[in-house]
C-alpha cells in the first residue's frame, strides 16, 4: 500500500484552499481596476460570463446528470433560486462597497460571517452554543456596538454581507448538490435577468462593454473565471482537508481584504481599529474552540 497518497492529497488540498481564499481576498483589486464600470453592470457581466465557463467545467467533470436531477426536483430548484437571489445581492453589495471605498466594512462582514452562521444554527436549526462560542459572539457584538456608538457608524454593509452569505450558506447546506453544479444552476437562474439588463444598457448606449476599449471589455469577460475558479478550488480543498483546517483558511480572505483597504488608503479610524480588535479576539476564540472540539471528536 502506498502511504504517500493521503499526504500528497492533503498537500494539494491545502494549496487549493489557500488559492481559493487568496483569490477571494484580492477581489477588491479587480473591482478597483473596473472602478469606472457601474456595479450593476459588473454584476451582470459576472453572471453572464460565469455561465459558459462553469458549463465547460461541468462538462469535463461529467456532472450534467446531477444538474438534470436537481432541475427536475421542484424543491431543490426553488431552494437554489432563493440562493441565487441572495448571492446576487451579496455580490452586488460587495462590488458597490469596494467601489465606494468601504473595503474595511466588507472585510468586517466576512470576519463575522462564521459567528453569524453559528447564531443562525442556534435560532433556526436547534443547535447549541458552547461556552467559548457564547463568549466569542458576545465579544464580536461588543466590537460592532463600539463601532456604532463610539464611531457613529452602523456597519450595515458588513452585517448585510454576513447575513446574506450566512442565509445562502444555510440554504446550500440543506440542498444535496455539489458546489459547482449548484453554482451553475444559480447562475442559470440569474442569467436571463442579467442578459436583459445588459441588452437594455446597450440599447440605451450606456453599456461600458465594447465601448471603452478592449482592456475593460477583457476584464469584464474575466469576471466569469474569476467567479468560478475560486469555488472550484474550494470544492477540491473541502474534500481533502479537515474542517478545522478549512476554519483557519477562511480568515485569509477578509485579512487580505483588510490589507487591501489599507493599501487603497481607506482611513482606519480609532473606532474601526477598536472594532476589529474585538472581532479578531472573537475569531481567535471561535477558531480555537472549533479546533479543540474537532480534535475530541476524532
Amino acid at each position: 500500500m502506498n502511504k504517500g497518497n493521503p499526504y500528497t492529497s492533503a498537500q494539494y488540498g491545502l494549496l487549493a484552499g489557500i488559492a481559493a481564499y487568496v483569490m477571494w481576498g484580492f477581489f477588491p483589486v479587480y473591482f478597483k481596476i473596473t472602478q469606472d464600470v457601474p456595479p450593476l453592470e459588473i454584476l451582470a457581466h459576472r453572471i453572464v460570463w460565469s455561465l459558459p465557463f462553469a458549463a465547460v467545467i461541468i462538462y469535463f467533470r461529467g456532472q450534467w446528470v446531477e444538474i438534470y436531477q436537481a432541475i427536475r426536483n421542484k424543491k431543490t430548484l426553488g431552494a437554489l433560486t432563493l440562493a441565487a437571489i441572495l448571492i446576487a445581492f451579496n455580490w452586488g453589495l460587495y462590488i458597490w462597497a469596494v467601489q465606494d471605498s468601504q473595503i474595511f466594512q466588507a472585510s468586517l462582514g466576512y470576519y463575522i460571517n462564521p459567528l453569524i452562521f453559528v447564531l443562525v444554527g442556534v435560532m433556526f436549526l436547534g443547535e447549541k452554543l458552547s461556552r467559548l462560542q457564547i463568549i466569542a459572539v458576545a465579544i464580536a457584538a461588543i466590537g460592532v456596538a463600539l463601532l456604532t456608538f463610539y464611531g457613529g457608524q452602523f456597519p450595515w454593509i458588513a452585517l448585510s454581507l454576513a447575513a446574506s452569505f450566512t442565509i445562502y450558506g444555510v440554504i446550500r447546506k440543506q440542498v444535496k448538490i455539489g458546489a459547482v453544479p449548484g453554482l451553475f444552476i444559480e447562475i442559470a437562474v440569474l442569467f436571463i435577468p442579467a442578459a436583459i439588463y445588459l441588452f437594455y444598457l446597450s440599447n440605451q448606449g450606456e453599456m461600458t462593454f465594447l465601448k471603452d476599449g478592449t482592456k475593460i471589455s477583457t476584464l469584464l469577460i474575466l469576471a466569469g473565471p474569476l467567479t468560478v475558479l475560486p469555488l472550484v478550488a474550494f470544492a477540491y480543498a473541502a474534500r481533502r482537508l479537515r474542517l478545522s483546517t478549512i476554519g483557519f483558511l477562511q480568515f485569509i480572505g477578509p485579512s487580505l481584504q483588510f490589507l487591501m483597504a489599507v493599501l487603497y488608503g481607506e482611513k482606519l479610524t480609532p473606532a474601526y481599529l477598536l472594532c476589529f480588535a474585538f472581532i479578531w479576539v472573537a475569531v481567535a476564540i471561535f477558531t480555537w474552540d472549533a479546533v479543540h472540539r474537532h480534535r475530541h471528536k476524532v
